[in-house]
């Protein structure tokens, strides 16, 4: 996303910080970081440039650092993500514990389900998929993994926000949301009264609400202490897709994370 488009979905305070950003040496490496969406391979000079709102020299300065550092590579004439920002994230405990101590089950759910799985935290105001189990022959378009997605359209952003702080879903529903096909949602009404449900049920679905032709189920994901610490999601085609089935698959898994002490 370029910086105009930040700043016109930003609301007054945020855009505050992106103008403050913008002109800071830590605030310029940020912006370059950061625009990099979830399906770019590489961006040109230019590009990133144009994205960020700065000068080429300045880009062209700062990456050089960054490519010393490893946080950039370069793909012959154009930049790309270096493997050290992977290295650095996968030192987070947060997403480490979570991530290693769930993994093993999605593996299971999958081999049952042969749906994609995925694993979901907060991050901010919006979803960060940190873990995925799925097959060779299923969409990687369709299956996140290190990205993120909105709240308010997602199985697993409706979860995070009933169970999450209070004032979470206020946040949301007080900003634009964006319509990713014409099955979202973007009433701050109709959310409201979405969220009410699944803390009614204990659950979420979405029906093509993030993509057409796809829908997602998911289940809170709680330590022992009934604090929420992500989501855990299926995956599948519309046309194939049994909401049931996978319900009962979730809880289950669920069950036996909580029964060994996975989520602590």
């Amino acid at each position: 996303m370029v910086i105009q488009d930040r700043l016109a979905e930003a609301p007054e305070g945020d855009q505050d910080a992106l103008f403050d950003a913008a002109n800071s040496v830590i605030g310029k490496v940020r912006l370059i970081i950061d625009a990099f969406g979830p399906d770019d391979g590489s961006l040109s000079l230019s590009e990133l440039s144009r994205r960020t709102g700065i000068s080429k020299a300045s880009v062209h300065r700062l990456a050089r650092e960054l490519l010393d550092w490893g946080v950039l590579e370069r793909n012959e004439f154009e930049y790309q993500l270096g493997i050290h920002l992977y290295e650095i994230g996968s030192r987070v405990p947060r997403v480490r514990v979570l991530r290693d101590n769930v993994r093993p089950f999605m593996a299971d759910l999958h081999a049952e389900t042969h749906e994609t799985v995925h694993l979901a935290v907060l991050v901010g105001l919006e979803v960060l998929f940190i873990e995925r189990a799925n097959g060779y022959r299923q969409s990687p378009r369709q299956s996140k993994f290190a990205g993120r997605t909105h709240l308010h359209c997602s199985a697993t952003g409706k979860v995070l926000m009933a169970f999450g702080a209070g004032e979470l879903l206020n946040e949301v529903s007080n900003r634009a949301m964006p319509r990713m096909t014409r099955f979202t949602i973007t009433s701050p009404r109709a959310l409201v009264g979405q969220i009410e449900q699944v803390r009614h049920d204990g659950f979420a679905v979405e029906r093509e609400e993030t993509a057409l032709g796809y829908m997602s189920i998911a289940v809170p994901l709680f330590t022992h202490e009934g604090v929420a610490v992500g989501a855990l999601s299926i995956t599948a085609p519309t046309y194939r897709a049994d909401a049931n089935r996978y319900l009962k698959a979730l809880q289950v898994t669920r069950r036996q994370m909580t029964e060994v002490g996975a989520l602590i």
